[in-house]
């Protein structure tokens, strides 16, 4: 809720008047709204352990891009269950831009290795993982909360040390869906910010809905610095690297990304669309279901907990604005049947980006104009 104002004025001077102030804050420092997943049981000396890892194998790519045989899969998930990782190995990786859009290139490291150090990332960064498939490289942490806005003040300072930190909050709040894929040198990963604020719903403020708030690339970028600092990078090299990726990240021109005959020309390698086309689809809302790297596709679907809060706020709640491929004119269930995106090289150059339902098929004029219009955006 709103900064709850539970404390009068004269119980708040009083606690100003008490308590010292502390140091200066970090800029971020979150906390999630949900408690953190308890410790597992520690197994008795008589009793074996459950293989846990064999649960969830993760795929295996060879650097052609085909996927191996499920048999395989499972063997070789095994053998990265068995690779210890740990966050003072030192990992070649770095991060790679294209406008507003950033991803993490890691070198010699399968998802395999690099999904336990993601995991406990964002745990030590204040977050619960909420979902996680690591057969299909998909983690998503819950709503959390950037305490680091609440400032310190002697008032939060006592709150927080009675145990009463939660009298204060922000209106926002921020998750964040992560994804991992096999490279043909490693393993790329990649990070989306999805945010929303509480507003007040009348005149007497005694009333919030929380609103969809844009996607911040900058946010995310804070977090991909961070990650690269975890897996070894030294903290002066990664803000090297920013620095040059700042100095770098000139304004694309508009003609790079167009619409040609119902699809969308990038202007950019296979490789680099697949990354860049991937990261816009979740920034507009959409989940990646499945994909299949060798044949240029991506299977989405609208983020499930979207889709039913928007049915439930027919007004436009919860990050409702984001189901566009909805007809506006009519009251209409938000879509949730998958879509295709299909990636073919147009030459070595570019890229053509097809849209098309699950059945294959084109998508009606005006649900086609509304997504294409949103990548181009995202695109630019």
């Amino acid at each position: 809720m709103m900064k709850k104002a539970l404390l009068t004025g004269v119980v708040s001077s009083a606690l100003i008047s008490g308590c010292a102030s502390s140091g200066p804050d970090s800029a971020i420092a979150y906390k999630s709204d949900a408690p953190a997943a308890k410790r597992s049981l520690e197994v008795p000396p008589d009793l074996s352990a459950p293989q846990q890892q064999d649960r969830y194998p993760l795929p295996v790519v060879n650097s052609n891009g085909n996927s191996t045989a499920p048999a395989d899969v499972a063997l070789n998930s095994k053998v990265a269950a068995n690779v210890v990782v740990s966050a003072d190995q030192k990992a070649k990786a770095q991060i790679e831009r294209a406008g507003s859009q950033r991803w993490i290139s890691v070198e010699g490291k399968s998802p395999a290795q690099v999904w336990p150090l993601l995991k406990a990332f964002w745990q030590d960064n204040g977050f619960v993982i909420q979902t996680e498939e690591p057969d299909v490289g998909l983690m998503e942490t819950d709503w959390a909360e950037n305490r680091a806005k609440l400032g310190r003040d002697p008032v939060r300072n006592l709150l927080e040390n009675i145990g009463l930190g939660s009298v204060l909050s922000t209106p926002e709040r921020d998750r964040f869906r992560i994804r991992v894929e096999q490279s043909a040198t490693g393993t790329d990963v990649f990070f989306t910010h999805r945010g929303m604020y509480e507003i007040y719903i009348n005149e007497a403020k005694d009333a919030t809905r929380w609103q969809p708030r844009p996607a911040d690339p900058e946010l995310e970028a804070v977090f991909l610095s961070r990650f690269l600092v975890r897996l070894g990078v030294d903290e002066a090299t990664v803000a090297q690297n920013a620095r040059k990726l700042e100095a770098s990240a000139n304004p694309v021109a508009s003609s790079k990304v167009r619409s040609e005959g119902g699809d969308i020309i990038l202007a950019d390698s296979f490789e680099r669309s697949w990354r860049r086309v991937g990261l816009a689809l979740e920034r507009q809302g959409l989940a990646i279901v499945d994909r299949d790297r060798s044949m240029g596709v991506y299977f989405v679907s609208p983020v499930q907990d979207e889709a039913l809060k928007a049915t439930e706020n027919s007004s436009g709640g919860i990050l409702s604005s984001l189901a566009f491929w909805q007809d506006k004119e009519k009251a209409a269930e938000p879509l949730r049947e998958q879509l295709r995106i299909e990636l073919k090289p147009a030459d070595a150059e570019q890229t053509r980006i097809s849209i098309r339902n699950s059945q294959g098929t084109p998508l009606s004029a005006k649900q086609l104009q509304t997504l294409q219009q949103k990548l181009l955006n995202e695109l630019q």
